[in-house]
This record gives C-alpha cells, structure tokens and sequence, in this order.
C-alpha cells in the first residue's frame, strides 16, 4: 500500500466533503437539527457528507470497512477500517462559529495502528494530513509540536458531551492549569484541537467521553509532528479507548498527573 499516494487521494475527498458543508452553511437554519441526546447535535449536513466520504473512500480501498459516526457503513473485522467523522464540531457549525472540520483516519484494528490521518478544516480551508513513518503537514507544509514548558503553554481542554461525567475532571483542570500556564481554550472540535498540537498553534489538548472518529486523524498528526499521544491512564494504546492526551511531549508528564 502507497500511504503517501493514498493520503493525498483522501485530502481530495476531505477538500470535497468540506465544500459541500461550506455550502450548505450557506442555507443552513437551526430548523434542520437534531437531538441525538443531550447537547449533542446532528443535521443532514452531518448525513450528507459521511455519505458522499463513504463513497470515494470506497473507490478507493474496497476492502477496508468502516467505523463512522453516523453510522452509514460498517466494520466486519476488514484488516483496515476507514474512520470516519463527516463534520467534527457539529455545535460550532450550527452556531456558524469555527473551527468544524472533516475527519478521516486509515485505522489497522489488529494491530492497532493508525496508518494515515487527514483532517480539512472547512471555515479556513486547511487540510492537515500524515501518514504513519511520514511526518506531519498542512497544505504541503511539514509541522511540529512547540517546545514550551508548562508556564508558556496554550491549552485546549475540551467540555464533551456527558458533562455530569466530566465536570469534576474538567473543573480539577481548569483550577489546576488557569493563571499556571499560559492560557486555557475551547475550541469545540476534538480533531482540530489535536491539529492545532500538531502544528504548534496548542501545546496539549485532553478529552474524555469521545469516539474514534473525534481522535483518530489527529492523533497520527500529532504523533508525526514529534509530539506524544496517550490515554488519560497514560497508556499508548489508546485507539480504543474513548480519552485521549496529546501534546508536545514536554508537558505530557505533568498534564497525566493531574488526569490520574
């Protein structure tokens, strides 16, 4: 399989998926969501982007399957398996506030590698993408994790959905990291966040209570940007799990002391 081949192939259909959400944004009224439960939204934009991914990611690996969020396609225990989020940041697109992305993952389950990770952000037009022994890019060119300590140190800790899980851990965090390092942001959108570590914009990001399709893409970005990627425990194999750590590497140590 040629990763570099396909990985540009997949920003192809990412860059695709993207213009459609851009013009539907267009047109869009809060009168085509959904509820799938509390704070947690999906709109026929959603559907309708996973569904066109679907498609070409078809034509182009017939025999991988599928792990996607909207669950237009399926997993049958395929060697590779496509993971897909058709629009990360749903809540942000409806409140037309960036960034909402489209995130696409080659995901090897066995082993439990990620073999390539794209990400197009839709609002300013940028697609990272990397693939596994590859390194990291945005539009062609290669990036990196910052090397800030903790005092300098810009941070997304993100507010999933199930926030009467959460709100512990993420007030700890808040009360922990506000006024000791640098600042502290909320994006709204997992795959970016994880982006934005890759590219040296964050220098680490967290979250818990989200699906492969949140992490997967930008968790290869980060990991080929020089950066580190853990679970919450700080374990590795966090690919199937639903928490994910990552950042620059410098700060990760500290930042799981206070996950634990």
């Amino acid at each position: 399989m040629d990763l570099q081949a396909l990985t540009l192939s997949v920003c192809q259909t990412a860059k695709r998926a993207g213009q459609y959400i851009r013009e539907e944004r267009s047109r869009f009224s809060l009168g085509n969501v959904e509820r799938k439960h509390a704070h947690d939204y999906v709109s026929y934009v959603d559907k309708g982007s996973e569904r066109l991914i679907v498609e070409s990611l078809r034509a182009l690996l017939p025999d991988a399957g599928f792990i996607t969020e909207e669950g237009s396609a399926a997993y049958h225990e395929e060697p590779n398996c496509w993971v897909v989020d058709p629009l990360d940041g749903t809540t942000n697109f409806i409140h037309e506030y960036a960034p909402y992305a489209v995130s696409i993952a080659l995901y090897a389950p066995a082993t439990g590698s990620i073999l390539l990770g794209v990400v197009y952000e839709v609002c300013a037009s940028e697609c990272y993408y990397a693939w596994k022994g590859g390194g990291a890019y945005v539009d062609g060119r290669p990036i990196h994790v910052s090397g800030s300590l903790i005092e300098d140190a810009l941070l997304s800790l993100q507010l999933p959905y199930n926030s009467d899980a959460y709100k512990p851990t993420i007030l700890k965090l808040i009360d922990t990291f506000y006024g000791r390092a640098a600042s502290v942001r909320m994006c709204g959108s997992a795959a970016m966040s994880l982006c934005y570590v890759a590219a040296g914009r964050l220098d680490a990001y967290a979250e818990k209570y989200i699906g492969q399709w949140d992490f997967m893409a930008g968790a290869l970005l980060v990991m080929e940007a020089g950066g580190k990627v853990s679970n919450y425990e700080g374990h590795d194999a966090f690919t199937e799990g639903n928490n994910v750590v990552a950042s620059n590497g410098i700060i990760h140590k500290e930042l799981l002391s206070h996950l634990s």
